[in-house]
């Protein structure tokens, strides 16, 4: 992700002008999209590379009775939200607005008569519309230029005469990392699911591939203690505490022992930060 989208994504979080900080009933907002960009980043990297499977050899090598199982992969159909709200194309202005206020969405796709997908229309469509029809003439260079922007939006009367297109989807197949990148690289909240032949089957949000991309703190202090216990006599000496992806570490050990401990530690996947509050000896 650009340094751009990386500000662009920053701002609209928290829904602020450039500059302002986070106050802190947000700062536990601004952790957990700090953790969403570093997956969407990974996936970034990975999107393309094979899906790691265990060989014949290896699975040979291990012993009948305790076969591995290959850690199932996050895939769009575990996440998404059935059934999907969609309009159709000849919905009024009106009850589009309706239909969005109801949901409680931003947004939602528009179907034909086969359930294919054919756009999305948003709240900012709407919003097109009320503007030119609030100010229907504005003079100047950028006048005319606001104008033309929005001229067809502005003057639709319909979901299909509003909507955007051709409409970003993804599939039920597909990974959570791929569709995740998809959503950020569109700049998107909601992504509608389809089927094979355009028609939808569902709706996956950035909160939905947010929950599935990154574990949350109950399971990444699981992991940490275990990474603990592995690595000392006695694990009872530290104390482990996980909040918004922040471990911190309490106790007293060796000091020898403990730059290598805070690196074990920071290496365990949706860990943020590690705070070495260790006494050392």
């Amino acid at each position: 992700m650009s340094d751009f989208e990386q500000r662009s994504t920053d701002q609209e979080a928290r829904g602020t002008t450039p500059g302002r900080p986070w106050t802190p009933m947000e700062e536990p907002r601004q952790a957990a999209l700090h953790r969403y960009l570093a997956a969407v980043a990974n996936a970034a990297s990975t999107r393309d590379a094979p899906e790691a499977r265990p060989t014949d050899t290896e699975l040979k090598a291990e012993a009948p009775v305790s076969v591995p199982r290959v850690p199932a992969v996050p895939r769009v159909r575990d996440v998404m939200r059935v059934p999907a709200t969609s309009v159709p194309g000849d919905l009024p202005f009106l009850d589009v607005a309706h239909t969005l206020a109801r949901e409680g969405v931003s947004a939602v796709p528009v179907v034909d008569a086969d359930d294919r997908v054919i756009g999305v229309v948003s709240e900012s469509d709407l919003l097109a519309k009320a503007a030119v029809a609030a100010e229907p003439r504005r003079h100047g260079l950028a006048g005319r230029l606001w104008r033309h922007r929005l001229y067809e939006k502005g003057h639709g009367d319909t979901a299909a005469t509003l909507m955007t297109f051709p409409p970003v989807t993804v599939h039920p197949e597909q990974r959570v990392a791929d569709a995740a990148w998809t959503a950020a690289h569109a700049r998107l909240k909601r992504l509608p699911v389809t089927d094979h032949r355009g028609r939808l089957v569902g709706v996956v949000g950035r909160e939905d591939l947010l929950r599935a991309l990154i574990r949350d703190d109950d399971e990444i202090r699981s992991e940490v203690e275990t990474r603990v216990g592995q690595s000392l006599l006695d694990p009872r000496t530290v104390d482990v505490t996980v909040e918004n992806g922040v471990v911190t570490l309490r106790g007293r050990l060796d000091g020898e022992v403990v730059p290598e401990l805070l690196a074990t530690v920071g290496d365990v996947d949706d860990v943020v930060d590690v705070i070495d509050d260790i006494d050392a000896r």
